[in-house]
């Protein structure tokens, strides 16, 4: 991670709980004054936005969230509309919807809008996405590939992401869908860039330091090629399965912190000897 971030990220593997204890939610708007500051829900990927709209609304509501307003991009002139670039000008968090995340980047990627989110990000407002709206956080971020098969050069298909975070490459409903060949197959394309792959219900709260924390019920895996001996990723047929030898994997729970600068996993209770760099 070359760059820093300025505003917290908050990452979400994709089907965070919104009817139990809404563990992450409750994480979500935590860290904000809920009687005075603004939520806005981006809803760019849905093809559905006001129902998603709606559902988040009524969950942001019941955790006591006052002001809570919503960001359609429909078609990439809505980005160029001063409404919507002073909706994101006034927000204290943003939350990025599921849905496809194509339709984010090619929707705002290059706009006003897209200025404006890297602006409140650098004065601190808060970018949270989850499910597709995690997957654009980063500078290259998955669009497809195949759920339960072995790695395939042939199964992958990457894009630019909103780059809040360099140097990584995120999946979510990582373990529920079986996606780890996928992201190996990401990383073997660029050894330099760390794979993340979130479970469902399970988040990764990244500061400015670089430290991410694990949140949820589930898990978050951390992929690290940089030391690979062995890939024939540039050598393989179209269809051949992908063979990578020395691969690093790091497998965190809730509490556990990754440092993204270093890129090397510390329990929570071993934070003080990370030279206190959360």
């Amino acid at each position: 991670m070359s760059e820093k971030i300025k505003g917290d990220l908050i990452i979400i593997g994709g089907a965070e709980d919104k009817e139990g204890d809404k563990e992450i939610l409750k994480k979500v708007c935590g860290s904000i004054d809920k009687e005075k500051d603004n939520i806005l829900i981006a809803t760019i990927a849905t093809e559905y936005p006001k129902e998603a709209l709606e559902k988040y609304t009524k969950v942001f509501k019941q955790l006591g969230v006052n002001n809570i307003k919503g960001l359609n991009i429909k078609e990439r002139a809505d980005s160029l509309e001063e409404a919507n670039i002073k909706l994101v000008g006034e927000a204290s968090l943003i939350f990025f919807t599921g849905g496809d995340q194509l339709r984010i980047t090619s929707l705002i990627g290059g706009t006003p809008i897209y200025d404006a989110l890297k602006e409140a990000s650098s004065r601190g407002c808060i970018i949270v996405g989850t499910s597709a709206g995690a997957s654009v956080m980063s500078d290259t971020m998955v669009v497809k590939g195949e759920d339960d098969e072995s790695p395939r050069k042939c199964t992958l298909k990457m894009a630019p992401g909103l780059g809040f975070v360099k140097g990584i490459m995120i999946d979510q409903h990582f373990a529920q869908r079986g996606r780890i060949g996928r992201l190996l197959t990401g990383i073997a394309q660029n050894p330099e860039v760390l794979g993340i792959g979130i479970d469902e219900d399970t988040a990764i709260v990244v500061k400015d330091s670089g430290i991410a924390q694990v949140v949820g019920t589930g898990a978050v895996y951390f992929l690290d090629a940089r030391n690979i001996t062995h890939s024939n990723v540039s050598e393989q047929y179209y269809d051949e399965v992908l063979s990578m030898f020395n691969v690093s994997l790091h497998v965190l729970k809730e509490g556990d912190r990754f440092n993204l600068l270093t890129k090397l996993p510390f329990e929570e209770d071993n934070s003080k000897d990370e030279n206190n760099r959360d």
